[in-house]
């Protein structure tokens, strides 16, 4: 860690970093993606049950969060200047109050809604005194999008998506964004940065050769190997060679939690960046939060090193916050660069 810090401030500089977050700021964003509901409930475990092989538990408190592309507009919104999100919620039990009080100030919220389904529901049962997560359960209507539906969301990205400089979709694989709209967002944007999760709802389904062509893409490593069939290979091979060999894309980046992450640009090749701490108060969203601050960047123009870099920083911080209590701000961002790199 030390090694590669020591050669970002002989490089770009603390003033270099800097210069590249305030260059996004004046950038329109449009994300595309599924609203998620994230419910935490706080509960004490007791033990075993005496009659049945389960974990009996007290509850303690509850919360709940406005997550998945909402909170990754948030995110957003805390380094670009206008921030519109396209997204799903259903007719039962949308939650539409929570996700709207949710939305910073400025962030424009274009919803479709899915008729007979609610608005997908992961609640988690957390032991409440070190917040490790125990079980969960999802309420979820996660098959394609109906036609009338899909042909609404389809007609707003053919109309809007060309607005704006940057195009973000958050694809959670959970049926929201189906062939027809990718191709649509290739077609139409002026710069295209996905991320397709793999999770227990669709591991295996919802990988990153679905879409055909991109500017950006960011995945995790597991995600990463899934998409590549490579169980054990070479993750710069996989970075350099067989994603790009399967999605027209120039830049790349694989996140891996505490290793840090790879960088990969076609004609420039792979570069390691260290994670920048081991701290975990809550792993979730913290691999959307270092996408969708980092795809404005790219989109920039900035070195896909100095993106990773300020990517890992933007993870670390996410991981200090449980839940989605708060999102990742420019201020906090830039506190953390600087106690880095002065």
């Amino acid at each position: 860690m030390r090694e590669y810090l020591d050669g970002v401030r002989k490089g770009v500089g603390l003033d270099g970093i800097l210069k590249l977050i305030e260059s996004v700021s004046d950038l329109k964003v449009l994300l595309v993606g599924e609203t998620i509901i994230d419910e935490y409930q706080y509960v004490l475990p007791y033990g075993q049950a005496s009659k049945e092989p389960i974990i009996a538990t007290q509850y303690i408190d509850r919360e709940v969060f406005a997550g998945g592309v909402i909170a990754a507009a948030n995110h957003v919104a805390g380094f670009c200047a206008e921030v519109e999100v396209m997204t799903v919620l259903g007719s039962v039990n949308s939650d539409e109050e929570l996700v709207r009080e949710s939305l910073l100030p400025g962030v424009k919220l274009s919803p479709i809604y899915r008729d007979g389904a609610p608005t997908i529901r992961k609640t988690r049962f957390v032991e409440n005194q070190y917040m490790r997560k125990l079980f969960e359960v999802q309420h979820i209507e996660d098959t394609p999008l109906p036609d009338e539906s899909r042909d609404q969301l389809n007609q707003a990205v053919s109309d809007r998506a060309g607005d704006y400089d940057l195009v973000i979709f958050t694809d959670f694989g959970h049926g929201m964004i189906g062939r027809s709209t990718i191709d649509l967002a290739t077609e139409k944007s002026k710069f295209l940065a996905v991320n397709t999760q793999s999770n227990s709802a669709n591991r295996g389904y919802n990988l990153i050769t679905k879409y055909d062509k991109a500017d950006y893409i960011c995945i995790d490593l597991p995600e990463a190997r899934l998409a590549a069939s490579s169980k054990f290979g070479d993750l710069r091979e996989i970075a350099s060679r067989t994603l790009p060999r399967a999605i027209d894309c120039d830049k790349i980046i694989l996140t891996q939690g505490k290793y840090g992450c790879m960088t990969y640009e076609r004609g420039v090749g792979t570069q390691e960046v260290p994670a920048i701490t081991d701290t975990v108060v809550d792993t979730m969203g913290a691999g959307d939060a270092f996408f969708v601050v980092t795809a404005p960047l790219v989109a920039a123009g900035a070195a896909m090193e100095h993106v990773g870099l300020i990517g890992n920083v933007v993870g670390a911080v996410k991981v200090g916050i449980l839940g989605h209590r708060s999102s990742v701000d420019k201020v906090t961002v830039i506190k953390a660069l600087t106690g880095l790199l002065k």
